[in-house]
């Protein structure tokens, strides 16, 4: 069956701005002062106060609509999951901050409590999230190293100093996070492309892989923090790959399988399984059951948890001096915990038709994280495993967060001694086993270089400088690398010559099609960006290839010409034939010499009856380039801004062009340039 075409005719007067501008009124907007902008932000009333208080309280808006028979039930079986997953990978990724891994119970608990208030997501859940831990490991194995522990810090044991700079780093954190959305540039995190982040958190996993091999394989590896840390952790790992810990090696790999096949089943029939099998917190229960059973610590020398903290500790003050240490790497840790939680909210936002306040959301991870520091958590953020099992289990708000919580507080109140046997091995491999999704983000690479080589390179950039220069460092040279395929884009964009689809109205670049047609005489010519200082002799220089010469050189050259002709008629007078010289003449009463302007006759013939046909045959000892053009047409639709430097470099532009007689036009054009 053939496919209808539809047709369309459009019929108008052509317009110039003035043409435009006589025809129609534009209305005149008297557009606000910033001192405008100050009085009607400081302008307070009853409803704007109202609308405050509901924006600062997002919990105020959903409870007043909770359905409690349809969602409760869900959030509770949620809730439950979550918090079993909560634990696993708290204990986990308290490792990653080498930290005790009670502590990591602290961050899944303490940072739900505030953001059940505060937060705008009704679906992720807050808590550990590897990259933070490893960021806040690498600040602690810097201040804190394991084979000292003076470091000028007021507290003599090793784990207490350790837990004192992990939870100022966090404070610090999140108040960077709080001022940030009281100043309202949550926009920040559009810094952060998806291509960025990618290649980050990929960095990022192959650090958390190295950094968990010493517990797989029952090593004593020193922290070690700083650029090529990762080079000289594998080297000590393959110096002491003698002294493996067999016991270590075969649970890890034992559980890593398991988990995988059950996670990777958990995905294909998800959609059958009311609840994802929580095959971490099985495996747990089983390797605490066996060490506890035989004896793994006294046995096979295996490394355990061992005890765990019960109950809450008191508040601590965060200490000015690791502030004073820590500021450069709390800071990016801020923006790398902000920017993936507020991904991952989006993501299900979207999904379940609900909005969410970027700014918002930075108060309510900095207050959650000031919250958690003051009781000795480290940096919360959320993890996509984890808030795919709230949101997949049924959680419909964040109840289920808060039922995880106390889910959590059950386990460090009275349960927490039952996990004193557990194995460090079986938490690395869990640590290792949940990254399946970061490592296979190299899979990206192919297809980005096909689709988008700058977007590539920023992503290899990334990757590469965070795994050889630490995460701080190699998110800075990330976002670098992102700028300047920014600039490169906007400084050298992909300029075209256009042309006709025949039988359309449709003009396109004619390099990439066949059939295509130019009218004789014109030429199409499209930028598809700003054009600025930066890039506008780049402009210049694209316009003179396309046209196929530079008009500054024709001018020259006919100037050149013009003495030589002149000085023939002096020469010849009026003896001049047929096949002199007046051939290339026409006379000035004729309409064509008549539309030429005074300013574009040279000084050489000026005063003289006639102008010169350039497109006529000359005289074999005068030489000048042809030019067919007499119309340019310059496509303005896709330029959204010219500065001053960019108004005169086309200015002259146009300029040299209309000295050698073609008329130059901007189409598309935004009415607000002059």
């Amino acid at each position: 069956m053939a496919t209808l075409r539809k047709h369309y005719v459009v019929r108008r007067e052509v317009y110039s701005e003035d043409s435009f501008e006589e025809d129609h009124n534009r209305i005149h907007r008297v557009h606000k002062t910033i001192l405008d902008h100050v009085k009607e932000y400081l302008t307070w009333d009853s409803k704007r106060a109202k609308n405050a208080v509901l924006s600062l309280l997002p919990i105020i808006g959903w409870m007043r609509v909770y359905r409690f028979r349809e969602w409760l039930l869900g959030d509770v079986v949620s809730g439950i999951s979550t918090g079993l997953v909560a634990i696993m990978q708290g204990l986990a990724f308290s490792l990653l901050a080498s930290l005790p891994a009670s502590y990591g119970l602290y961050t899944a608990f303490f940072p739900v409590l505030t953001y059940f208030f505060l937060g705008t997501s009704r679906h992720i859940s807050i808590g550990s999230f590897p990259v933070l831990s490893l960021m806040v490991g690498t600040v602690v194995d810097r201040l804190v190293p394991e084979n000292s522990t003076s470091v000028n810090i007021t507290d003599s044991d090793l784990d207490s100093q350790r837990v004192l700079v992990a939870s100022s780093v966090t404070f610090l954190m999140g108040v960077f996070q709080l001022a940030m959305g009281v100043l309202q540039v949550g926009f920040i995190v559009v810094y952060l492309s998806d291509t960025l982040v990618s290649g980050f958190t990929t960095a990022a996993a192959v650090h958390i892989v190295v950094s968990q091999l010493k517990f797989v394989l029952g090593l004593v590896v020193p922290g070690i923090s700083g650029p090529l840390s990762i080079i000289y952790t594998l080297e000590k790992i393959f110096v002491q790959i003698t002294s493996v810990n067999i016991c270590d090696l075969v649970m890890s790999i034992v559980i890593m399988v398991i988990v995988f096949i059950v996670k990777e089943l958990n995905d294909r029939y998800k959609a059958k399984l009311p609840v994802p099998v929580p095959i971490e917190v099985i495996m747990t229960v089983i390797a605490c059951g066996m060490s506890y059973g035989l004896n793994f610590k006294d046995t096979y020398d295996v490394d355990v948890v061992g005890t765990m903290v019960r109950g809450y500790e008191s508040p601590i003050a965060p200490s000015m001096k690791i502030f004073q240490e820590s500021a450069v790497e709390a800071f990016p840790i801020a923006i790398v915990g902000f920017a993936v939680a507020f991904s991952v909210a989006k993501v299900y936002s979207v999904k379940h038709d609900y909005s969410i306040d970027a700014n918002q959301e930075l108060i309510a991870f900095g207050v959650s994280n000031i919250f958690g520091a003051s009781f000795r958590s480290f940096a919360a953020s959320t993890a996509l495993s984890r808030t795919a099992v709230q949101e997949s289990s049924g959680g419909k708000t964040q109840v289920a967060g808060l039922i995880s919580a106390l889910i959590v507080m059950i386990v460090t109140l009275a349960l927490g001694f039952l996990l004193e046997p557990l194995p460090k091995s079986v938490l690395g491999a869990l640590v290792i086993v949940n990254l399946k999704g970061m490592l296979m983000q190299f899979r990206e690479i192919p297809y980005l270089w096909r689709r988008d080589k700058p977007e590539c390179v920023v992503w290899i950039a990334t990757c590469l400088a965070a795994i050889l220069l630490g995460l701080d460092l190699g998110l800075a040279v990330g976002l670098g690398v992102e700028l300047l395929t920014v600039v490169f884009r906007t400084q050298f964009p992909r300029c075209c010559v256009l042309a006709n689809i025949p039988g359309t109205d449709l003009y396109r670049d004619r390099k990439d099609y066949l059939n295509i047609f130019e009218p004789n005489g014109v030429k199409i010519f499209r930028i598809p960006s700003p054009i600025f200082f930066a890039n506008i002799e780049f402009f210049r220089e694209k316009l003179v290839e396309a046209v196929g010469f530079n008009p500054l050189r024709v001018l020259r050259k006919r100037n050149k010409a013009e003495k030589k002709i002149k000085k023939l008629l002096l020469e010849e007078g009026e003896h001049v034939t047929e096949g002199g010289v007046r051939h290339l003449f026409c006379q000035t009463s004729d309409e064509s010499c008549m539309n030429m302007e005074k300013s574009e006759k040279s000084d050489v013939l000026n005063g003289l009856p006639f102008r010169i046909d350039w497109n006529a045959e000359l005289p074999d000892n005068i030489s000048v380039p042809r030019v067919d053009l007499h119309s340019l047409i310059l496509d303005f639709s896709a330029v959204s801004f010219l500065d001053i430097s960019a108004m005169k470099g086309l200015k002259m532009a146009i300029k040299e062009f209309q000295q050698i007689q073609v008329d130059v036009y901007i189409v598309s054009c935004d009415g607000e340039f002059h």
